[in-house]
């Protein structure tokens, strides 16, 4: 809460300077129009006067634009030193990440070892978890994993979760690697069966139920965006209208931290879903509940929500072509101001700094800070020095047969 409270100081001394600026432009055009009128060679005085002051805001810009990508650096430097002795899905999940921001062909291997990650899965559940009963014991095995943890999140997702756990299987393991593969433009030989279990269940049972969203709003909304990008169920509208009923704007005040996060991470994914995960840039004026919701509470949210959801609230705004929205600006001081200079990377709420735990909130801190643009990539026809060597498992991808 103390870096928190040092990052609004710093964003009032801002509003504050611009404050004194504007009063002391208003000032010298006051002082204009007095002498005007006993003598008229003075407009040349004037230009004077404020051309210095915009070429000294301009610079004032430039400057802070360095110290976010200084900031990206300490963090990129620290993570890539050490990328491949994380596990493969948090390997996958930065260098992806940072292929799609850059092209750079650096960041192959990374996401290299993110296909082999799908392959090995879909592998798995294609062959060994494809019944009804083996979904069943597989699913069920999963939501045991909760039992004994006493957090709200994992009191919340057990609860709900028991009652329907072919969820697990289905949405967190099944999707999330079908649509991953479709990204690389790839599917999995067995495709065809997979695609047969998806279709065994009504999505639309999981994302009309408030608890669901309670628990697991941001999966949920890119489960459903994973849905409709492989071209089967479209329920995004059906989980949108759920989500606005489980979080009412004026019962804000009412909810836990923990509830409070996972409303914001639920916005902040239905943008990351549409963009297929900073692939295309997003329409604001589709999702205005959102932008207009960040926009007014912004504040709020710099004081009660995690770093990697402040940075995620700051990249919906780039990826909607909105940087110089005053909310970039705001996350992206106060993501700055929670970097630990000396360990280069933000810590978690408890002082951590483990670099596996540590992958997603810090990865989020270089886009937000260096944004560089969004691309379609990396994909099997497009980036073929990528691709030339596939996981065994994953094939070209073929049309799309119902």
């Amino acid at each position: 809460m103390k870096l928190k409270t040092l990052t609004l100081c710093t964003l009032l001394s801002i509003s504050v300077a611009v404050a004194v600026h504007a009063q002391a432009t208003s000032d010298t055009l006051t002082a204009f129009d007095t002498q005007q009128t006993v003598t008229i060679q003075e407009p040349v005085n004037i230009q004077a006067t404020i051309v210095p002051n915009v070429q000294s805001q301009a610079g004032i810009l430039d400057s802070q634009e360095q110290s976010f990508k200084q900031s990206a650096d300490l963090i990129r430097t620290t993570y890539e030193s050490q990328l491949y002795t994380l596990p493969a899905f948090k390997e996958g999940h930065y260098g992806l990440r940072m292929y799609r921001q850059t092209l750079d062909d650096k960041y192959s291997a990374a996401v290299w070892s993110d296909m082999a990650r799908v392959a090995s899965k879909l592998s798995r559940l294609s062959n060994d978890v494809h019944t009804m009963e083996q979904i069943v014991l597989y699913s069920e095995k999963r939501v045991a994993s909760y039992v004994g943890d006493s957090d709200e999140r994992s009191v919340r997702r057990y609860n709900i979760t028991k009652h329907m756990p072919e969820y697990l299987y289905l949405g967190v393991d099944l999707l999330g690697s079908m649509a991953r593969a479709n990204e690389y433009g790839l599917e999995h030989k067995n495709d065809a069966k997979l695609r047969e279990i998806i279709r065994r269940y009504d999505f639309s049972r999981y994302v009309t139920n408030e608890d669901m969203v309670k628990a697991w709003a941001a999966q949920l909304a890119n489960q459903v965006y994973w849905l409709r990008q492989l071209g089967e169920q479209d329920v995004v509208d059906e989980f949108v209208d759920t989500f606005k009923k489980a979080y009412p704007d004026d019962k804000d005040k009412k909810l836990s931290s923990q509830q409070y996060g996972n409303k914001i991470y639920g916005m902040t994914h239905v943008i990351f879903g549409d963009s297929e995960y900073y692939q295309h840039q997003v329409s604001e004026q589709e999702h205005q509940w959102i932008y207009d919701y960040f926009r007014e509470n912004i504040d709020t949210i710099l004081l009660r929500a995690k770093e990697d959801v402040i940075a995620e609230v700051g990249l919906t705004f780039l990826l909607a072509g909105l940087e110089n929205d005053p909310v970039v600006e705001k996350t992206r001081l106060a993501i700055q101001a929670s970097i630990d200079k000396t360990k280069g990377m933000i810590p978690s709420v408890t002082g951590d700094f483990d670099l596996k735990y540590g992958e997603h909130r810090n990865v989020l801190a270089i886009m937000l800070l260096d944004w560089q643009q969004v691309n379609e990539a990396p994909t099997y026809e497009g980036n073929p020095k990528v691709f030339t060597n596939i996981p065994y498992g994953l094939v070209e991808n073929q049309p799309l047969k119902h």
